[in-house]
């Protein structure tokens, strides 16, 4: 991640989820709020009702490989809050799914 810092503060998340746009997909939701930083910023959450740590941190893992992917595809200057959806299987979560999910939801934006 080149181009991209992760947010790490509750307040930081919070920010992006008050005031950033929501865009839905089949397995995530994405929520976008400008930042006006030379910088994209990302955070990922996931619900500790849906799994145990290990599968937490592999959906995660999946995210974050998937946005490494498509990174230079998306304008500089954003923060990102990605969730995953909480009533979707963890079993439905792997790479191929996710990666779709995402490219539709970026070039809808």
């Amino acid at each position: 991640m080149k181009k991209t810092t992760m947010l790490k503060k509750n307040y930081e998340f919070k920010y992006v989820l008050d005031r950033g746009k929501r865009y839905s997909g089949k397995y995530i939701d994405i929520y976008i709020k400008r930042n006006n930083l030379n910088e994209n910023k990302l955070g990922i959450a996931v619900s500790s009702k849906i799994a145990n740590s290990v599968n937490r941190n592999k959906i995660k893992r999946l995210i974050r490989e998937n946005y490494r992917l498509i990174e230079n595809e998306i304008n500089i200057g954003n923060s990102f809050v990605i969730l995953w959806k909480k009533n979707r299987n963890i079993k439905e979560a792997n790479f191929f799914n996710i990666k779709q999910d995402m490219l539709k939801i970026i070039n809808t934006i």
